[in-house]
């Protein structure tokens, strides 16, 4: 079983001299916004390669000279696979880290054991299987009481020194770029200390802890001081939902608001990325503004995007001026003026934009994103929860069914643990009114409503729900899902449940994909023979549902696509969430909503009232689902028309998968 096929989408090709430049002159014209030493890696298993690479000489050489090795490592998906690297070079090369001290990055405090937290992920990748010493890990103690911290912190300073100061930190960076847990504000100068975590950073840990209300209000961390005193600092990032912190870090001005690009004032610090992290550096999103560039059409297109907005500009208006005062003269040499290169990304863009998802039967389909045969196509949707469909492409969806095509919608994932315990006293509430009404003669009712109230009302936190509690919070994503499609108008037997084994833990931690996933989506699949599937294609979504069920299909699709020379001929488009839409310049299919199919798109999304105010991973953005769906609709028809284009109330947009 392939199961991370989707590290391998490349939406759009980046030139090797970017990130691999040929010698020291086109480096220093590459990296001229560039504030800090920047590596860039086509994968983090590349990335993670070089640097372990790098911590085992300096181990090495240390050991040789009989001198000690002082490292801070931080923990999380970041380092995985550097510490599996560590792990292999001490099994197979005799790397021995007997010599190595270990101090934290950081620690949640408070906690109820010392080897919780931080000190438990360390413990499992990487001390347990190498030759550290007990020693050597100067931990502190996340159970000590409140008055003893200070003197904690300065303790684990005074190690420090005396161990002669930190050879090398490893880094990784927060949503709010916080490095640790150096959150915004935090001083270039501060110290080891106490800090309180803002909700990113505790949301970011409940992988660790199960729920968010077993997560820490705290942390002790080192201080950027600390960390800036280090002779070697290296912030390791991967994925593409680093990237906007790692282009703030990078190349924006130093300041206490992003902590992380305090390491511009280090002489030793490095960033090491892989290119995915790398998508808002300048010499990869614009390259056009440091190099000369290999132009393909999804590079023009974003440059042409890009110099509308800088210029307040629709396509059709551009000139040769604008080209050439924006450092797009290379275009005009292309294309021979900016009428011609303006003329072909409208009409590329105009051909994104069909109000036919499925193909329009009987007409040309040239330069329509989809196929006019076969017609009415077998459609399949596949939604990771049971509400993604509708926020995501509830108006796309809307039209496949209007339009006559045979629509499946396939839910990954039951979605229990997003309903509140009110939800399951409002539902057994009505079961029991409905039981008093009805049928009086049965115990079964009663008994099963004392046990959940009482378990409900006694329940503390951080207990998990019982497996008859989580049912009835699947039954109720179930029925909330069977209202909006009936609202659709899609016939009931359309609607699968696939349950995938991997998310039914009960907690916020789910297991890893396995072949049983795989399986179930594979017989969806092998049902359906669909002509026409939509998935979600959230890739900034590293470790979380949407991820893990998108690599379900892939992996389904993969171990399929030999066999049954159908899926060649399947059109395979991806969605995005409700918190961000797609590049314009990645878009392939833009379907517009009139007023009315908007507004039908709310009231079906609206179906799904447990999702409402009242759904517990809203995080701190304050929107409702169904506003933040309208919201990215409406930013993406604003963009079209900005751009010259069809001035849409909303729009849906997809980019195409092409099976690897």
């Amino acid at each position: 079983m392939k199961n991370h096929l989707s590290s391998l989408i490349k939406l759009s090709e980046v030139s090797r001299k970017l990130y691999e430049p040929s010698d020291v002159f086109e480096t220093s014209r590459l990296t001229r916004n560039e504030k800090i030493k920047t590596s860039i890696y086509q994968t983090a298993a590349e990335g993670s390669l070089r640097l372990a690479g790098e911590i085992a000489s300096l181990i090495s050489a240390n050991n040789a000279a009989s001198r000690p090795t002082t490292v801070a490592f931080a923990t999380g998906q970041t380092t995985q696979e550097l510490f599996a690297e560590l792990v292999r070079l001490h099994r197979q090369q005799g790397l021995s880290f007997a010599n190595v001290i270990f101090f934290p990055l950081f620690q949640y405090y408070p906690l109820s054991s010392p080897e919780t937290g931080c000190l438990s992920q360390l413990q499992i990748q990487l001390f347990s299987q190498v030759d550290v010493k007990k020693e050597n890990i100067r931990f502190i103690d996340p159970t000590i009481p409140k008055d003893d911290i200070i003197n904690a912190c300065r303790s684990i300073e005074s190690d420090i020194e005396a161990a002669g100061g930190l050879d090398i930190v490893v880094l990784g960076i927060g949503r709010m770029g916080n490095i640790g847990f150096n959150e915004p504000g935090s001083l270039s100068n501060s110290m080891t200390r106490l800090v309180l975590l803002d909700n990113n950073s505790r949301e970011d840990a409940q992988s660790m802890f199960g729920t968010l209300e077993q997560v820490p209000v705290s942390s002790i961390t080192l201080g950027i001081g600390t960390i800036l005193r280090a002779r070697r600092v290296i912030l390791a990032a991967w994925g593409e939902h680093k990237a906007q912190q790692i282009r703030l870090a990078v190349e924006e001005a130093y300041s206490t608001a992003h902590p992380a690009s305090s390491l511009q004032l280090h002489q030793n610090a490095e960033v090491i990325i892989d290119l995915p992290a790398a998508a808002q550096l300048t010499r990869i999103h614009r390259p056009w503004l440091v190099t000369s560039c290999e132009w393909d059409d999804k590079l023009v297109r974003r440059a042409i995007v890009w110099l509308c907005r800088k210029t307040g500009k629709p396509i059709l208006k551009l000139t040769n001026k604008d080209y050439n005062d924006h450092q797009l003269s290379d275009l005009i040499t292309k294309y021979g003026s900016a009428y011609n290169c303006n003329i072909k990304i409208f009409n590329d863009l105009q051909h994104t934009i069909t109000g036919w998802p499925g193909g329009k039967p009987n007409a040309d389909d040239t330069n329509r994103p989809e196929r006019a045969t076969p017609y009415p196509k077998d459609v399949l949707i596949f939604s990771p929860h049971p509400d993604d469909d509708v926020i995501s492409m509830g108006g796309t969806f809307a039209k496949l069914i209007r339009q006559g095509h045979n629509v499946h919608i396939a839910y990954e994932t039951s979605g229990c643990i997003a309903v509140c315990d009110d939800e399951v006293v409002r539902f057994m509430d009505f079961i029991k009114g409905f039981h008093l009404l009805h049928d009086t003669g049965s115990e079964v009712i009663n008994d099963k409503y004392d046990e959940f109230i009482n378990f409900l009302s006694h329940e503390k936190v951080g207990d998990q729900d019982t497996r008859a509690i989580l049912d009835l919070k699947a039954l109720i994503r179930r029925g909330e899902a069977t209202a909006a499609c009936r609202n659709m108008g899609l016939p009931l037997d359309h609607i699968h449940f696939l349950n995938l084994p991997f998310y039914e833990t009960g907690t916020i931690k789910k297991d890893d994909l396995s072949q049983r996933d795989v399986d179930i989506v594979k017989d969806i699949l092998l049902q359906i023979r669909p002509h026409e599937m939509f998935v979600a294609g959230d890739l900034a979504d590293p470790h979380g549902t949407h991820r893990v069920c998108l690599d379900a299909v892939l992996a389904a699709i993969d171990e399929l696509k030999d066999s049954e020379p159908w899926l060649r001929d399947c059109r395979i488009w991806m969605y995005r969430g409700a918190w961000m839409e797609w590049e314009v310049d990645l878009i392939e299919m833009a379907v517009p909503m009139s007023p009315e199919e908007l507004r039908f798109k709310r009231q079906t999304i609206l179906k799904h009232q447990s999702q409402m105010e009242s759904a517990p991973f809203m995080g701190n953005d304050e929107r409702l689902f169904w506003q933040r769906a309208e919201d990215r609709n409406h930013a993406t028809a604003e963009l079209y028309a900005a751009l010259g284009l069809a001035n849409y109330e909303a729009i849906e947009a997809f980019v195409q998968y092409h099976i690897i």
